[in-house]
């Protein structure tokens, strides 16, 4: 029977040797810090925190209960049209726009929106319908 090399029947079953093994595992070990370190960024970028342009979730849905807050004030005035103004909040300032019949109206509507809890500051873009002189 011949006799057969160590390292011959170890590469003949697959065995790797010791410097193969390293370096694979330093390899895999790079590509798991590189895409941790790539995932990381992205949530950073892409999470639940907020920017100067850019709401966070909770900020999100503040601004969303103020939204229905200044809408549900506006219901209940009897001066204020709700359907007539739009309401827009974005980190707690409110901007009102659209069309009313008088100026008491658009004072009434911003009134309204500063007196709700939350509201940091209102702008209030509302238009006063003017009617032409014939």
């Amino acid at each position: 029977m011949p006799s057969v090399e160590p390292q011959a029947s170890a590469r003949y079953y697959g065995a790797v040797n010791q410097t193969t093994y390293m370096k694979f595992s330093l390899r895999s070990a790079a590509t798991v810090a590189v895409l941790a370190g790539g995932l990381a960024l992205i949530q950073s970028q892409s999470g639940c925190a907020g920017t100067t342009t850019k709401e966070s979730t909770g900020e999100y849905v503040d601004d969303s209960s103020i939204t229905t807050k200044v809408k549900a004030a506006f219901v209940r005035d009897p001066v204020v049209k709700a359907l007539s103004v739009n309401v827009e909040t974005f980190k707690g300032a409110v901007q009102l726009s659209g069309f009313v019949n008088t100026p008491e109206e658009k004072s009434q509507a911003e009134r309204l929106a500063a007196g709700v809890q939350g509201v940091t500051s209102v702008k209030n873009d509302i238009t006063v319908k003017t009617v032409p002189v014939r």
